[in-house]
């Protein structure tokens, strides 16, 4: 383990309080912001109960607005109390004659991308009209790298607090805006990897430090940024023994902050390797192998009963249950489950339930505490999206444009069940947020206000 520090930490201090789930807490990010972060105010897909927000809706029933979205971007919305921020990416692909003379180079081989740049942007839309507010450039990149033909060059969700907001973009770069007048503060590109299919991971908050995977095929680290400078805070590169192979050391996963043995725990999902690290430092606390090949891991841990449920993603997905040692210094495999474990979409504890959600389109929900599956609900289509429990439901979205609401039977003790199915145009990538009385949806073309009624919220 090797861990550089860059700067003092002395003059961080953003409050950061956690919600406690079932013996495990899953860090938050406070905020008079009601959604400051993918998967909501506490980072595990759970909405803050409302009892408005609708169940059913299809292009002319329920919506409030529609506003179409400039370019390309997977990013999942974070609301403030007067905007809707995400983030985007406007691409310029090479001409006929540009491919032509790449190919005609002295290598010989045809170009690895076909975009000759991009405009990484944030946006931000009018949370009662839709009417896009802002359009900002934050960085822009010559010759970038080549990504998945699932992924968009705009797929970290970013992160807001206190009139700031955050926008990652791997190893394109990282900035900072002033959400009130759009300004940007600062832009750092310090932290270069070679994703193979574009960037992946969000970044956290967490005590003025805004904290980033950085596991590509060349680099394997983790990262934190000051947050209110830019300034690399410190870098801890991974230690765990790797594949030869470069593909099988990239992974694309999002932290967890998960308090126990009396501190703050960064738990970190990496290629091959679960690690523990001391948040303010980076020093590494632990690491678990998981046993068996795991790399391109996508889905974030969730926490609840005193386990943290990660997925080990592409080759045979498992979901494991890991149990931290007492000593703070450990972890261990509690219990694990190979059938319908995700490679994408990131787990949702509800009470006594773990419910994940298959690439393929299959729902399997196990009992948190044992791994003993409950029930399989069969959905249809293909998923990226992560799924949010809102008013008791469960709302998932596939590339289709559908829409799933699930009852999940915890309350009643019975199998869950399908209670809507809601189509939209455009595909579903991002996850959705859940605000008083409305779901901010996003697609690949538009933002969605999905309401019972049409008033303004």
């Amino acid at each position: 383990m090797n861990t550089q520090r860059h700067s003092s930490l002395g003059s961080r201090r953003i409050a950061t309080p956690v919600l406690a789930v079932a013996g495990l807490v899953a860090g938050g990010a406070a905020s008079a912001a009601p959604w400051p972060q993918w998967r909501g105010p506490t980072g595990d897909g759970h909405a803050p109960a409302t009892g408005a927000l609708p169940v059913a809706w299809s292009e002319t029933e329920h919506v409030a607005w529609k506003a179409p979205l400039p370019g390309r971007g997977w990013s999942s919305p974070v609301v403030d109390e007067r905007l809707v921020w995400m983030t985007t990416a406007i691409e310029r692909e090479a001409t006929a004659e540009e491919k032509a003379r790449r190919a005609a180079e002295p290598s010989g081989a045809s170009p690895r991308n076909v975009v000759t740049r991009v405009s990484l942007r944030a946006l931000a839309v009018d949370r009662d009209t839709g009417r896009l507010v802002h359009d900002v450039e934050l960085l822009a990149v010559e010759d970038p790298q080549p990504i998945h033909a699932l992924n968009s060059y705009a797929s970290p969700s970013p992160v807001l607090r206190e009139g700031r907001l955050w926008c990652h973009f791997g190893d394109f770069g990282t900035a900072c805006v002033d959400t009130a007048t759009g300004r940007v503060v600062w832009s750092n590109r310090a932290l270069r990897l070679d994703h193979v299919n574009g960037p992946g991971s969000t970044p956290i908050l967490h005590d003025g430090l805004l904290i980033v995977h950085c596991d590509g095929c060349d680099v394997q680290e983790i990262a934190a940024l000051d947050a209110a400078t830019g300034a690399v805070a410190w870098k801890t590169r991974r230690s765990g023994p790797l594949r030869d192979d470069p593909d099988l050391k990239k992974a694309y996963s999002t932290p967890l902050i998960v308090p126990h043995a009396g501190r703050d725990v960064l738990v970190s999902p990496a290629a091959d390797w679960l690690y523990g690290y001391d948040p303010e430092t980076g020093a590494e606390l632990w690491r678990m192998s998981y046993g068996e090949l795991g790399y391109s891991v996508v889905p974030r841990p969730v926490a609840g009963h005193g386990l943290v449920f990660m997925s080990t993603s592409f080759n045979q997905p498992r979901l494991l249950a890991v149990r931290l040692g007492d000593d703070g210094r450990s972890a261990e495999i509690a219990w694990e489950q190979r059938k319908g474990a995700p490679s994408m979409p990131s787990p949702l504890v509800v009470g006594t339930r773990l419910f994940m959600v298959g690439d393929k389109g299959v729902a399997t929900v196990l009992d948190a505490r044992d791994g003993a599956t409950v029930a399989t609900l069969r959905l249809g289509g293909n998923f990226s999206s992560s799924p949010l429990l809102a008013d008791g439901r469960i709302y998932v979205g596939n590339h289709d444009g559908d829409t799933f609401v699930i009852d999940p039977g915890v309350a009643t003790d019975v199998e869950p069940t399908l209670l809507a199915t809601n189509h939209l145009d455009g595909r579903i990538f991002a996850t959705p947020a859940g605000v008083g009385d409305s779901l901010y949806l996003r697609t690949d073309t538009a933002l969605y206000r999905i309401a019972t009624t049409t008033a303004a919220p």
